[in-house]
């Protein structure tokens, strides 16, 4: 338990964000000047020769900043520090509310509110990624993070005043950080007596991201930017078991078990894996073959523009129409195969535990409904440590590449992907027993479901060995 000291150092904090708003707005600017600078700038410059290296190319600084830095340990900053990278830092939040604060200030469309966003941007935007090779190339960059980056001013300018509509709904990464935040060990809690108690006249707080503050719970959605700290004297930054919120607040949906089991360690290991696959070569030369021994040569050609598959013949590296389906192919097999076992995993280990029930619902004959998957979901929750290691693996081998080839030594490499991610599959375990005893304390039971879902994470870890063992 944290003591009382720690404790009024953390809210401490909390109030020092909120009185610095101001510093905050100047050093987004600054983000949002060096955003636009990398994302622009090699887009226009001729691309890099096999000896340009970081140190003499401003194009590879881009790719190490973009790829080898940012998305890396933003990814994993989430967990440590909540989505104090949303709201301190990103650029695309801060010029999303800019264009907000100057716009129509219509209303938020029914459309938007879909639940599904999170996981279809992210799948769709993850693929496209792919199949324009974003990872080596500024044109592929200025499309994936310049087009985000518009499209999040555009919705800005159209919906809300002075909010953050795209970061709450259509941002590509919203999804995986929500879920990730769920990790934190730091939250901003609501003391609802304080909040019921009689104040005087306070301002209004501008919530960017349009959270209920009276009811907020948790930090998956919370942007920590500190604009709410000591509201009503009932709003307070607080430290808590990273544990709590998936434990105890989050039942989850099928939204975010799609996300957790098909997106994040499904689609995303597809997206990692295919590039050092020699099954995705064998598999485009045998379909190549049969093409060739039937006279079809049109899926042969690499004459798709740059923005559909990657086409950069000054550099010989263009996708044929034919490496662009088997992309697809490759990382929707894996996303079903992996996924779908994981699923299958989560499925059983509910089926061993007592049924959850819906409190307070009857059916006709006033017995107790039962909710077929409301604790495949809760259970998927705990899944969560396993899905985002992952998906830091596979972003951490581009720092790695780009490292190795500054001559940097990355013999250590593997021994550490490893460590992390034993480490969070003990954890995604661990979160697997206490899920468990929520429903039952049979020793027996409770072993036999955390048993089904590590059989369920098997092929998940296979494909890591595969990638950074075999391959």
């Amino acid at each position: 338990m944290a003591t009382p000291i720690f404790r009024a150092r953390v809210a401490r904090t909390g109030d020092f964000l909120r009185d610095h708003q101001i510093a905050i707005r100047r050093l987004q600017w600054m983000i949002v000047g060096v955003y636009v600078f990398l994302l622009v700038v090699p887009a226009l410059l001729p691309l890099p020769g096999r000896t340009a290296s970081v140190f003499n190319n401003l194009t590879i600084v881009a790719q190490f900043a973009f790829w080898g830095l940012w998305w890396p340990f933003v990814l994993i900053s989430i967990p440590l520090f909540g989505r104090a990278w949303c709201g301190l830092f990103c650029p695309e939040g801060a010029l999303t509310e800019w264009a907000s604060r100057h716009g129509r200030g219509g209303a938020i469309p029914r459309w938007m509110r879909w639940g599904g966003w999170p996981f279809v941007a992210f799948g769709l935007t993850t693929v496209y990624g792919q199949l324009v090779s974003v990872y080596q190339y500024p044109w592929a960059v200025a499309a994936v993070l310049g087009g985000s980056t518009i499209a999040a001013m555009v919705i800005g300018y159209l919906y809300g005043k002075n909010k953050r509509v795209w970061c709450k709904y259509l941002c590509p990464v919203n999804g995986v950080f929500n879920l990730l935040a769920k990790l934190s060990p730091w939250y901003y809690r609501v003391d609802a007596e304080a909040w019921r108690a009689p104040v005087r006249r306070t301002e209004s707080i501008n919530c960017a991201p349009l959270l209920p503050l009276r009811n907020m719970e948790g930090a998956a959605e919370c942007h920590m930017c500190g604009r709410c700290s000591d509201y009503r004297g009932a709003i307070t930054l607080s430290p808590r078991s990273p544990e709590a919120e998936i434990v105890y607040v989050s039942g989850g949906n099928a939204w975010q078990t799609a996300l957790i089991v098909f997106g994040l360690m499904g689609l995303a290991v597809g997206a990692f894996l295919w590039s050092a696959s020699p099954w995705y070569v064998t598999i485009k030369q045998g379909i190549a073959t049969w093409l060739v021994n039937r006279d079809l040569y049109w899926p042969l050609a690499d004459n798709a523009p740059w923005f559909i598959l990657t086409h950069y013949p000054q550099v010989n590296d263009s996708f044929s129409w034919l490496d662009g389906a088997v992309i697809l192919v490759f990382i929707a097999v894996t996303t079903f195969v992996v996924g779908g076992i994981t699923f299958v995993g989560l499925w059983l280990a509910d089926r061993v535990l007592p049924v959850v029930v819906r409190p307070g619902v009857r059916d006709t004959r006033g017995a107790l409904v039962r909710s077929p998957l409301e604790g495949v979901h809760k259970l998927a929750q705990g899944l969560i440590p396993a899905a985002g290691i992952g998906v830091f693996l596979g972003l951490s081998a581009t720092t790695l590449t780009l490292l190795q080839h500054e001559g940097v030594p990355v013999g250590w490499a593997n021994p550490v992907r490893f460590t992390l991610l034993s480490l969070a599959l003990a954890w995604s375990l661990r979160f697997q027993w206490r899920l468990a005893g929520l429903r039952t304390l049979n020793f027996w039971r409770r072993s036999a479901a955390v048993g089904l879902v590590a059989a369920g994470l098997v092929p998940f870890v296979y494909c890591w060995v595969l990638f950074f063992i075999r391959w």
